[in-house]
């Protein structure tokens, strides 16, 4: 698995476990924590959550186009590195939000959010396009792919300790206060802090239940035991933001001791504009539009990926929260089950391709992304084909449903391990061998903007991600998971419409 591959590959993955930390912290707890800090209502946090990961890779053309003008991607790198830091430290302070308070309180965080967006993207793509470079030497160039492949699992080792710390530390405060975690209690505090008398017999009677339930006196002072459990339950999720601070913090620290030992994209297309005659300027010119519109028609079709696979911190959470008995594990320590995946399988599918390759079956990967959107499509009919014969009613009528019925109904936790199963191998076959497509096809002098270029694609597709949640609310299920089936499956054949162009452009 490591054998021949560059030195410089594992630091350097090392170096970007930090920023997988945070980004599935924020994955497992985002929606969520909003819901439960400010009573926003799912759609409206399922769109600061698009807008702030639709940020994440859009702002990653500027880190890009930054360091590429600058020629200093690993300073871009360091300043993303604390600028992302700076946002987890503004996140990490705990301060009960009241009515008096939210109209600087929420701007405030949604400003920590901007700068996590911000610092990533000037880290992220330029940190791809230094391990691009790794390849860019003839003595590695054959190990592009697998070597995207290890620099994929290095970093999801950050993502797969991160949705464990979110719920550990919350529910550490919230035994340190004498209470227990229920998922749907806030939203309940929070209506009833809103309308109080206005609220419904049935959602009155589930307040009074989830109280006595979770170590409170139904008979007491329901308004102040309301008010106490969302501040204890949410300074608990801010200190995992603490953890993020940490993570970063250990990042920074690795990245600036091994920056010296890797390459600076730049220097290399510098040296080589001394000798290129305009013949051959013009043949590159050719050259280069064809590889960038070969690029650009692939980030077409992975925008709709993303748009599916990010449905992970949106819809799905809110199906895991719902829809899935998380009586003896909490909902976001789901998102563990992706990075967890994605370290075990990923072995699996370089030996799966190697295996090919010894036997004379190549695949190029134009062919491996298009293969990767219909693995897609089948978590998508999995889950559409279990919400059917469940007979799954939309999120919202769910909710509304008594405690006792809703317990009846809910899915056991292979449902959500076998959806992340299918879900993790399509990203296998599509995330990282995109970033080496990327890294092979753009031009010397032009990384960090490209690998932005692919990031954007990522930001259009996160974008999209509210339609989910709103989808999930108002229609019954099986109808939702149909939607995201029909993207991929129409995304699929389409990619593989262009394959053949996409190998002669290329010659992958």
């Amino acid at each position: 698995m490591f054998k021949d591959q560059p030195k410089g590959l594992i630091p350097a993955a090392l170096s970007n476990m930090g920023e997988r930390f945070g980004y599935y912290i924020m994955n497992a707890v985002l929606v969520l924590f909003l819901c439960s800090k400010f009573g926003l209502s799912e759609e409206t946090s399922a769109l600061v959550y698009s807008f702030f990961y639709a940020g994440i890779y859009l702002l990653s053309l500027v880190g890009g186009a930054i360091a590429d003008r600058t020629q200093n991607y690993k300073g871009t790198i360091i300043n993303g590195l604390i600028i992302m830091t700076l946002g987890y430290v503004i996140l990490s302070i705990p301060i009960l939000s009241t009515s008096d308070n939210i109209s600087w309180l929420l701007p405030m965080t949604c400003f920590a959010l901007f700068l996590i967006a911000f610092g990533n993207g000037l880290f992220k793509g330029n940190l791809q396009a230094i391990v691009g470079q790794l390849y860019d030497n003839p003595k590695y160039a054959s190990k592009r792919d697998s070597g995207f492949q290890i620099f994929y699992v290095f970093i999801n080792v950050g993502g797969l300790v991160a949705p464990f710390v979110a719920p550990m530390l919350r529910s550490w405060w919230l035994g340190v206060h004498s209470l227990a975690y229920n998922a749907k209690l806030p939203a309940l505090c929070h209506e009833y802090l809103s309308v109080t008398d206005s609220m419904s017999t049935e959602n009155l009677n589930n307040l009074y239940a989830l109280i006595t339930e979770t170590g409170g006196n139904a008979a007491g002072d329901i308004q102040a035991f309301c008010a106490q459990y969302l501040d204890v339950f949410n300074t608990g999720i801010h200190y995992s933001f603490i953890a993020s601070v940490c993570a970063m913090l250990l990042s920074l620290l690795i990245f600036v001791s091994v920056k010296k030992n890797l390459p600076t994209p730049g220097k290399k297309a510098k040296a080589e504009g001394v000798r290129i005659s305009d013949e051959e300027r013009r043949a590159m010119a050719k050259e280069i539009k064809q590889r960038m519109t070969a690029l650009f028609a692939v980030l077409g079709v992975v925008i709709f990926f993303w748009f599916s696979f990010h449905q992970n911190g949106t819809s799905l959470s809110l199906f895991a929260r719902d829809f899935v008995d998380t009586s003896s594990i909490a909902p976001e320590i789901w998102q563990a089950a992706n990075p967890f995946f994605v370290i075990i399988l990923t072995p699996l599918v370089m030996l799966m391709f190697s295996a090919l390759s010894r036997a004379g079956i190549e695949i190029s990967t134009p062919r491996k992304i298009a293969i990767g959107m219909g693995l897609a499509g089948m978590a998508f009919l999995f889950l559409a084909l279990y919400s059917y014969f469940e007979a799954y009613p939309s999120g919202i009528e769910f909710r509304e449903l008594p405690n006792a019925i809703a317990a009846t109904m809910k899915a056991g936790p292979w449902v959500l391990l076998l959806l992340y199963f299918f879900l993790t191998v399509a990203e296998l076959f599509i995330s990282p061998l995109g970033l080496s497509f990327v890294s092979k096809v753009a031009p010397a002098h032009m990384q960090g903007l490209c690998q932005g270029l692919w990031l954007g694609a990522t930001a259009l597709g996160n974008l999209l991600l509210w339609i989910g949640p709103l989808m999930y609310n108002n229609w019954p299920l099986w109808i939702c998971w149909s939607v995201f089936l029909a993207v991929c499956i129409i995304s699929m054949g389409v990619m593989f419409g262009m394959v053949n162009w996409l190998e002669r452009v290329t010659k992958a």
